[in-house]
C-alpha cells in the first residue's frame, strides 16, 4: 500500500484480507472478472483502490480502510 497516496493495488488487497492465497491466484481470479470493485466487474489486477470502495469475490464483501 501506498499510504502517501491512498491507494493500494487489487491484487495486494485481495491477498492482504485473505480472500485468495497468493498473488497468483489473485491474478487469475481478477483476470478472470470474478472481482467486483464498486459493484463493477474489474478485470485490471493493479487498478488502484482507495479508502470506502467496496471489493466483492466470493461471497465476500469488503470495504477498503486502514
Amino acid at each position: 500500500m501506498t499510504e502517501e497516496q491512498g491507494t493500494i493495488d487489487l491484487q495486494d488487497f485481495l491477498k492482504l484480507r485473505g480472500l485468495v492465497e497468493t498473488g497468483g491466484e489473485a491474478k487469475f481470479r481478477v483476470q478472470g472478472g470474478e472481482v467486483r470493485v464498486n459493484g463493477a466487474v474489474e478485470t485490471r489486477r493493479r487498478k488502484k483502490l482507495r479508502r470506502g470502495d467496496i471489493v466483492e469475490y466470493a461471497g465476500e464483501r469488503v470495504r477498503v480502510d486502514w
